[in-house]
């Protein structure tokens, strides 16, 4: 029956083609503005981890001064040197890591290649495990590691390509700011997106291409990217803080580390009491002003807090679902004008045995058909929208692509709007009574 019913859509098609083009066209601007702006929505607001990201945990404290304090408001984002490296010691969660991004430069060893600037990343071992990163050769460095400020790199499988032209580097040598590493790992192809380790900076960006060990990083002064916060005057830190690394240094009063635990999300409450007490008793040392203020946030809770997914994509979105619904209204006025003007062939099928529920189901696959076509028409002008939106200056640009599940919901909602569209003149063309159109002829 369903064969049927799409035969005679396809020959009303046939007899209406304006009407049916112009159906079709108002399905298509509805659904490729929506699928554009829906896209966008979801390549922001998915989850960067889904295997664990209620595992992970983003660890604040406030070590600020009492200068500037406001009840009830947010802890600094970041953390101390001192603090980050007394959690790590205390090894409270099943795995715990701080970082912060850096610069260096790359003296490459292969002919032809000059020097060349590239961002990275300063972390402790458990980086790579919390995280889930992919290795194409190699490993990371172990902790042992990290304590003996063990000279090795782990390199993206990018600069991979550039270095050693693709190849097993794992024990070949690689110069950064004037000092040799030794190579130990290399990563397959791996984009965290959004960047929810680091959100101080680019959330979007994907440049960091090296990865060395913190104390490493800190002892041979390679260059720091990202933010930080100092509550005291360069002055006062040399004054107080007599520490030769200065403003990184483990003394100083400046929060510029992440700070993320892996754990089990039952011991969430136990691990958010440990950072409590830590807290009350370095305020009762001296070291902390500001009365106890914690946070103990998993990656989408900390991404909702940070806000990832702009207010302006949020307005996108209510506004192309705002115009598919005016592309409906106009939608299901043609419907109606087409089915209604079929009332006569209507009261036929009607006077020769066809149910209410059967010239109810034809229009339904009717409409169907319409929204069939207006979603292939419609995909066109999305993909369209979406080379308009990476063509943009903004981090989040180069994302705007069509998965395949953003291209199942675009025939899905198209076939669903055009079906509801379809719903009133549907009922409105089986209501037709056949006496009166038998009569009339």
């Amino acid at each position: 029956m369903f064969a049927y019913y799409l035969d005679l859509a396809l020959r009303s098609f046939r007899r209406n083609k304006v009407l049916t083009a112009l159906m079709v066209l108002a399905i298509a601007l509805g659904i490729g503005a929506s699928m554009t702006t829906l896209t966008v929505f979801h390549v922001l607001s998915g989850d960067p981890i889904p295997e664990k990201s209620d595992r992970l945990f983003y660890v604040q404290m406030d070590a600020e001064s009492i200068g500037g304090y406001q009840p009830g408001e947010e802890p600094q984002q970041q953390m101390t040197r001192f603090d980050a490296e007394h959690l790590l010691r205390d090894g409270k969660g099943d795995r715990q890591a701080f970082m912060s991004g850096m610069g260096t430069v790359i003296e490459p060893s292969k002919p032809g290649l000059d020097p060349m600037q590239q961002d990275g990343r300063m972390t402790t071992a458990d980086f790579f495990p919390m995280f889930n990163v992919p290795f194409a050769y190699g490993n990371g460095w172990s902790s042992a590691d990290d304590e003996a400020r063990a000279r090795v790199v782990v390199l993206d499988s990018a600069l991979n390509e550039k270095l050693f032209d693709g190849e097993d580097s794992v024990g070949r040598s690689v110069r950064l700011d004037g000092n040799d590493f030794t190579v130990v790992g290399v990563l397959a192809p791996w984009k965290m997106q959004p960047r929810f380790y680091d959100v101080t900076q680019g959330r979007f960006n994907d440049d960091e291409q090296l990865y060395v060990p913190f104390w490493t990083a800190i002892d041979l002064k390679f260059g720091r990217n990202g933010n930080m916060n100092c509550w005291s005057t360069p002055s006062a830190l040399e004054d107080q803080d007599p520490d030769p690394e200065g403003q990184v240094g483990v003394n100083a009063s400046c929060a510029w580390l992440q700070y993320w635990v892996e754990m089990d999300p039952d011991r969430a409450g136990e691990y958010r009491q440990y950072l409590s007490n830590y807290s009350d008793q370095q305020r009762e040392g001296g070291r902390f002003e500001r009365p106890t203020n914690v946070r103990l946030r998993n990656v989408m809770d900390w991404l909702d807090h940070n806000g990832i997914v702009p207010a302006d994509v949020r307005l996108q979105v209510w506004l192309a679902f705002g115009f598919l619904a005016v592309c409906l209204l106009n939608t299901v006025g043609l419907l109606l004008a087409k089915f209604l003007r079929r009332s006569s062939e209507i009261g036929v099928r009607r006077a020769l045995g066809a149910s209410r529920r059967a010239i109810f189901a034809q229009c339904l696959v009717e409409a169907g058909v319409v929204g069939l076509a207006g979603g292939v028409l419609g995909l066109g002008l999305a993909l369209l929208g979406l080379w308009a939106v990476r063509q943009q200056p903004v981090d989040y640009a180069p994302l705007a692509q069509l998965d395949p599940v953003m291209l199942l919901t675009t025939f899905a909602l198209a076939i669903a709007a055009s079906v509801a569209a379809g719903l009133l003149p549907a009922w409105r063309a089986c209501q037709v009574t056949p006496a009166i159109q038998l009569k009339s002829q």
